[in-house]
């Protein structure tokens, strides 16, 4: 109720849902026992927390696109995660221990849990903002793939934190173990979206059960392993030839909007005011250097020499907001770090929590203005689609044209959005049918098919 009912909110509000979902969670946790993932679902909390970020993922790599990526410089995606990582993970480490007074080995921690951003907030805030198409698929697979990256790096981490053991070989085991878990979970989802057929609904549980299965398999054997299968299975599903007559459905879009929304209450709920104490100044301090020095400077640096114009590489500099998975690898360590007396460890939730706060805030109330200010918000004018590349398709696409109105033309093949091409109309983005048709509210609708 409280997810879904802050959803609603902010759908009205016209705000992202996340800016009302987190002190939701917070405020219920705090003035009843009830509203207490841990109560009420003891152990099984952490592991689920767990599977409904690997769904989360899985949705978000349907969405992403290999040949938008070539598209947009991929080299800018890679410099976010392979430069923006160590970066990001650097200045937090360093600021959160002289600013709230953490011992190394919980700065450490903090920095390595706040390198994530992840779908669960860039995706709602991009649909929310709608920037370029260019802009919105470098940060939304900057988002998708930090998400993993974070989830292993987090667990890493941990282990040379408690142990005191170099546990670089840990990493590389993690990765290996979530390919494999890939390469067996696309082999299952071929079988049974491809070979068997097995119908809408049953590729819609298939899909479920094969990705749960996997990252519980994959976790089992290493922490957080899971993750990277979840997101490689969805990019493999979206991208792969062998999937290209698969449907995409709503069904994983509903179950992702539910599972933020309960992830964010829950998480949220786990905070208590006496825990925020003093910390609340020195980590608007923190949220300042990764705001306005660190998110700038990675930006800056990852999209040095690409195509992107200064107003988008600002833009991409003005949007880091932390997510889900911070929340939870906070969640998941922090215990065990106070259990194992590291100095500070007790802070690490509430600052997460914190944190995330106040980057959504932050971000939610002023990605629009920012984006108007800067120029990369997508403004869409009135247009006909016309759907189909058959030749007189075109020619009725063509007289629409030289008639004077707005014309875009959607195909479902490759072979006729290439002669949609070399007609030298206009070819909408993938989805744009569905966009137009069913997202928009009837009394915005900007499209006629």
């Amino acid at each position: 109720m409280l997810a879904v009912g802050s959803q609603v909110l902010g759908s009205r509000l016209r705000i992202p849902a996340l800016i009302i979902l987190l002190p939701a969670g917070f405020v219920a946790g705090a003035i009843t026992d009830d509203v207490n993932p841990h109560k009420l679902l003891g152990p099984a909390f952490g592991p689920l927390v767990s599977v409904s970020v690997a769904v989360i993922l899985y949705n978000a790599g349907l969405g992403l696109n290999l040949r938008a990526a070539l598209a947009t410089k991929r080299h800018v995606v890679r410099r976010l995660i392979v430069l923006g990582v160590p970066i990001t993970w650097g200045f937090a480490a360093l600021f959160a221990g002289l600013l709230l007074g953490l011992s190394t080995g919980a700065a450490v921690m903090i920095g390595a849990i706040l390198v994530v951003s992840g779908p669960t907030v860039v995706d709602p805030l991009m649909r929310f903002v709608q920037p370029v198409q260019r802009v919105r698929q470098v940060l939304s697979w900057e988002g998708s793939l930090i998400d993993p990256v974070g989830g292993v790096l987090g667990a890493v981490v941990f282990s040379a934190v408690v142990t005191h053991q170099d546990v670089s070989g840990r990493f590389l085991i993690t990765i290996v173990v979530g390919v494999a878990g890939a390469v067996i979970g696309v082999a299952v989802l071929w079988l049974c979206l491809v070979k068997l057929e097995v119908g809408s609904a049953l590729s819609t549980t298939s899909q479920l059960a094969c990705v749960v299965g996997v990252a519980a398999a994959c976790d089992i054997v290493r922490d957080e392993a899971g993750l990277i299968a979840a997101i490689l299975m969805g990019l493999a599903v979206s991208n792969m030839p062998l999937f290209a007559k698969r449907e995409r459905d709503t069904f994983f879009e509903t179950l992702v909007q539910l599972l933020i929304g309960l992830l964010f209450v829950s998480i949220s709920a786990t905070v208590t005011p006496a825990s925020l104490g003093h910390i609340v100044l020195p980590t608007v301090g923190l949220v300042a250097i990764l705001v306005l020095v660190t998110r700038p400077l990675v930006a800056f640096i990852a999209t040095l020499g690409s195509d992107l114009n200064r107003q988008q590489r600002m833009f991409i500099g003005w949007m880091a907001p932390r997510g889900i998975v911070a929340a939870a690898t906070a969640s998941t360590f922090a215990a065990a770090l106070i259990a194992a007396h590291v100095g500070g460890a007790s802070k690490i939730l509430p600052v997460t929590f914190l944190v995330i706060v106040m980057t959504v805030a932050l971000y939610g109330l002023s990605a629009v203005p920012v984006a108007k200010k800067l120029g990369v918000r997508q403004v869409i004018e009135p247009f006909f689609l016309v759907v189909g590349g058959q030749p007189w398709v075109i020619d009725v696409a063509r007289a629409l044209g030289q008639s004077g109105v707005g014309v875009m033309m959607a195909a479902p093949s490759q072979d006729e959005r290439d002669q949609i091409k070399r007609a030298g109309l206009g070819l909408a983005p993938r989805g744009a049918l569905a966009a137009s048709s069913s997202e928009a509210p009837k009394s915005r609708r900007n499209c006629r098919a």
